[in-house]
């Protein structure tokens, strides 16, 4: 696999619990631009905002970055990120392609490349992270999905066997929490929103289902940080404490 990464943030305005949060001040700047920044320190490659609307595509360019339009109503950040690789490079040189999502204001750089180095070093469809669960309520939380990894024993990486929100695996040993950062080679990512929502994939709500039900591979790496995901206001106010003032523009 030629390794011309490219990472794509989708992002969109419409969120439930937290409406225009691309836009949410963050240390003195739009969450959308942390996010960016911190993509750009993972010095994998080109960096791009796949934006939903315009405002968050004209933040993202106030800020010195690459940003493009997207329908706003496509039905996922699979979908986004595949119309906008189609934009910024219909010549197909970007064969690595790397989904960070638009809410990862704290992201450590080091997990971009984790994914990146995944999935070029296997040749698998798809990379992905996930880190050993420490915190006992976790185990059972249906909102932290676990990672069930064919995974040899010292090994830092291993074959992705399901997701689920359940307990899994059975017994004793480790559990998984799932990271939603993903790695594509081109032509998985061209396959993978081609195909229709899979029936695990409704049942369980995990698009990354769709993937293995298809008989697509899919690499999981183990890191030792969860990124904070902001969601909810009281996300929001924890990622502003992280950063704090020093990092405004």
């Amino acid at each position: 696999m030629s390794a011309e990464p490219i990472i794509v943030i989708p992002a969109r305005m419409a969120s439930t619990r937290l409406p225009g949060k691309p836009l949410a001040d963050i240390a003195g700047v739009p969450m959308i631009v942390q996010v960016w920044r911190r993509a750009c320190e993972a010095c994998v490659g080109r960096v791009v905002v796949a934006a939903a609307e315009r405002e968050i595509a004209e933040a993202v360019v106030a800020a010195g970055g690459e940003a493009v339009l997207t329908d706003p109503d496509l039905p996922s950040g699979s979908d986004r990120i595949w119309q906008a690789l189609k934009g910024v490079d219909p010549e197909g040189r970007h064969e690595v392609i790397l989904n960070v999502q638009g809410d990862l204001p704290t992201l450590d750089p080091h997990l971009v490349r984790r994914a990146a180095e995944a999935l070029v070093r296997t040749g698998a469809d798809i990379s992905t992270l996930a880190c050993e669960i420490k915190v006992e309520e976790e185990r059972t939380n249906p909102n932290v999905v676990k990672a069930v990894i064919a995974l040899p024993d010292g090994a830092r990486s291993g074959r992705a066997l399901y997701f689920t929100r359940a307990t899994a695996p059975y017994g004793e040993g480790p559990h998984y929490h799932h990271i939603g950062l993903y790695g594509y080679a081109r032509s998985a990512l061209a396959r993978f929103v081609s195909l229709a929502p899979s029936p695990l994939e409704r049942r369980e709500k995990l698009e990354q289902l769709r993937a293995l039900e298809a008989g697509m591979s899919i690499e999981v790496a183990l890191v030792d940080t969860v990124p904070l995901g902001v969601d909810t206001p009281a996300d929001l106010e924890k990622a502003r404490a992280a950063l704090g003032p020093s990092t405004a523009a």
